[in-house]
């Protein structure tokens, strides 16, 4: 049975913790501030660059491009993207939940074959990946730290080179994708080959004759390079915003966790404390009766 030092040791520790806890919290806070204005920042340009790109393939329905080339599904890349650091809830098991379902309903036969290969953005997936045995072709650890865009069109250029080659037919990315700071949803993408969405305001402007300077094959050169940037960082960007709001999320519980245990461990020890005031009180009412009875 646990005495009073081990209850107000537990107490200690449980508020230390929850020390730990609320600083987490806060420091994912200020952070994720600075991410979602990022998020908000990128979104137009995103988007506008999709639709423009759309439109543009609309009407050029002859142009050829590499990045276009459907190849089939025989060699698949998979680009799972995860934090570097954990304490943040379900958010990377969410993301390795998803790529092993994909491995073994999606994509079973080129996995079986050795024709599925993972790139790891993020230590959580990376470690886990390599440790299980997968076939993980490149990972990267400690991006997030310091997220610059050169980083993503250097990973696009290697990318862009293997599809090319043939190395890889297909290219998909697994996300976490920032809804909100409560709740993150994991997205599945194509990065390649190239398949903008068409909205339905873009194919209502396909028959609206727009003079392109120069043109329209060459606006179109121009642009898949940078709707292949635009939508990689846009991933990164997300997931990080969905990591901060996850790790806040989760260090919030872990704080009003640590305040009820807290609250528990201390009535307990009042209890305990109580109990042990009273067996003191009937010990020197027990000896004096029997000194009277003497």
């Amino acid at each position: 049975m646990a005495t009073l030092r081990d209850i107000k040791r537990s107490i200690s520790g449980v508020k230390s913790t929850q020390k730990i806890t609320k600083a987490m919290k806060m420091v994912s806070a200020a952070r994720l501030s600075k991410a979602q204005e990022n998020i908000i920042n990128s979104r137009p340009y995103s988007r506008k660059i999709a639709e423009v790109l759309s439109q543009l393939l609309a009407v050029e329905k002859n142009y050829e491009h590499p990045f276009l080339v459907e190849k089939g599904d025989e060699k698949i890349a998979i680009i799972a993207v995860s934090s570097d650091r954990g304490l943040c809830g379900a958010f990377n098991n969410n993301i390795i939940s998803e790529v092993e379902r994909m491995l073994k309903e999606d994509y079973s036969e080129q996995n079986k074959n050795n024709n599925l290969s993972l790139i790891c953005v993020g230590k959580k997936t990376n470690d886990y990946f390599n440790r299980h045995g997968y076939n993980v072709v490149q990972g990267f650890n400690g991006i997030f730290s310091d997220l610059k865009f050169d980083f993503v069109a250097q990973l696009n250029k290697q990318l862009s080179g293997k599809f090319i080659s043939s190395e890889f037919d297909k290219i998909i990315v697994v996300y976490n994708k920032f809804t909100s700071v409560a709740q993150q949803k994991v997205t599945t993408i194509q990065l390649f080959p190239i398949k903008p969405e068409v909205s339905d305001d873009t194919l209502q402007e396909v028959n609206i004759d727009y003079i392109f300077e120069p043109d329209k094959k060459t606006i179109i050169d121009g642009l898949l390079p940078q709707y292949l940037n635009v939508q990689l960082w846009a991933v990164l960007l997300d997931s990080y915003a969905g990591e901060l709001g996850a790790r806040m999320t989760a260090m919030d519980m872990a704080t009003e966790n640590a305040s009820e245990m807290i609250s528990s461990l201390q009535l307990s020890f009042n209890k305990r404390r109580q109990a042990a005031i009273t067996n003191e009180i009937l010990e020197i009412v027990s000896g004096a009766n029997a000194l009277k009875g003497n």
